[in-house]
C-alpha cells in the first residue's frame, strides 16, 4: 500500500527518483502514461467519472479521489457492493437480467483494502505506483504483448467485454494479472473522449521492468 501523500519527499518509505521507461512511453503518441496508486490518504469525492479523471491525467492533471461519479466503477473499484446489473440492463447493453447479472459477475473488481486512488501523469511520480496506464494504437499495443510473450513464452488473457474498460480491463484486472489490453467501453470512450484508434493498456508496476526490456530487444514490427 502506497501512502501517497509524501511520494514526493526523500522520506517517503518507497520513495525512489523519477523512474524513466523510454521504450514503454515512447509507444504513447499523445499524453502522458497514467499512473494509478491505491492509498491510505484521504482523498476528495468527485462529479467526474473515473475514466475521465484518468484522461485529465493523461494531458497533465492529477487527483487524488475516495469516490466518483459512475455507477459501475464504484463497484469494480471496490467502493460499493451495489450490483451495476439493473444499471446496465436498462440501458439496453443486455438482453435480460440473467445475462447483465452474469456480465457483473465476470467483471474484475479491486480486492485489496485502501481509502483512496491517486492517478498523475507519470512525468510528476517520484515513488512506487501500483499500475501505469496507457492509450496505444493497435501497433504499439501489440508490442506491448510481445515484449511481455518474450519474457514469458505465452500471451496475455485478455477478456473485455466492452464494459468497465479503464476501471476494470486495464485497473483492476491489472493489480490481478499483471497486464491489461482493453478495447474500451461505452463510457469511457463517450465520456473521456480517446481517440477511436486508440486502445488502452495496463501494466503492473511490478511488470514494467520486464516490458521495457523486452521491447528494447523484440524485432521493429517492418524489420
Amino acid at each position: 500500500m502506497n501512502p501517497c501523500r509524501d511520494s514526493n519527499y526523500p522520506d517517503y518509505p518507497n520513495h525512489q527518483s523519477y523512474q524513466s521507461y523510454p521504450n514503454i512511453e515512447a509507444l504513447m503518441e499523445e499524453g502522458e502514461p497514467v499512473c494509478i496508486s491505491l492509498c491510505e490518504e484521504e482523498g476528495e469525492n468527485s462529479e467526474m467519472l473515473y475514466c475521465e479523471l484518468v484522461h485529465l491525467a493523461r494531458n497533465g492533471e492529477s487527483f487524488l479521489i475516495e469516490d466518483q461519479r459512475c455507477r459501475p466503477g464504484k463497484f469494480i473499484l471496490g467502493v460499493s457492493e451495489n450490483s451495476p446489473a439493473n444499471y446496465y440492463l436498462k440501458s439496453n447493453r443486455y438482453k435480460d437480467e440473467e445475462t447483465a447479472q452474469k456480465t457483473v459477475e465476470s467483471l474484475p473488481r479491486i480486492e485489496r483494502e485502501y481509502r483512496s486512488i491517486k492517478m498523475e501523469p507519470h512525468g510528476k511520480n517520484s515513488g512506487k505506483f501500483d499500475v501505469l496506464l496507457l492509450y496505444l494504437k493497435p501497433e504499439s499495443a501489440m508490442k506491448i504483448i510481445q515484449a511481455y510473450a518474450f519474457h514469458f513464452g505465452e500471451g496475455i488473457t485478455s477478456r473485455s467485454i466492452g464494459a468497465a474498460s479503464i476501471c476494470g480491463d486495464c485497473t483492476a484486472r491489472v493489480l490481478k494479472d499483471g497486464i491489461g489490453v482493453s478495447y474500451g467501453c461505452k463510457g469511457s470512450r463517450k465520456h473521456s473522449g480517446y481517440a477511436n484508434e486508440e486502445v488502452p493498456v495496463g501494466i503492473a508496476y511490478g511488470m514494467l521492468e520486464k516490458i521495457e526490456e523486452g521491447l528494447k530487444t523484440i524485432p521493429a514490427t517492418f524489420d
